[in-house]
């Protein structure tokens, strides 16, 4: 085998349809465009949140403990939490309540991951 076999032999192994990390390398300029559109997205999301549940933290948290109330329900609006999903989250919300006390940050962090 020569140098010049061995060499398109070594770049064509390159080439495969079985998934890897990094992907076409054709389309890395779409994906990077894709990726930053959705970074974007979930910024914005997440600052509506924060904004949510840092203006309306001590309500908030007093919905919590009694299962429902309009401040909570504009927080789960703005993390995008599906209204199905809610009872069983408020729930996980009342178990972990002693964590989001004094912590408003943890709060914003819960919800994100609750929403889709």
């Amino acid at each position: 085998m020569t140098l010049r076999s061995l060499s398109i032999f070594v770049l064509l192994a390159g080439c495969s349809t079985d998934a890897n990390h990094i992907g076409n390398p054709l389309l890395l300029p779409i994906s990077g465009f894709g990726t930053a559109v959705e970074n974007q997205e979930y910024t914005q999301r997440r600052g509506r949140v924060e904004l949510a549940v840092k203006t309306n933290y001590p309500e908030i948290l007093n919905e919590i403990r009694s299962g429902d109330g309009p401040s909570l329900r504009m927080a789960m609006d703005a993390a995008q939490v599906p209204v199905r999903d809610r009872p069983a989250r408020i729930t996980q919300l009342q178990g972990d309540l002693g964590l989001y006390s004094g912590n408003p940050g943890a709060l914003v962090t819960a919800l994100m991951v609750y929403g889709t």
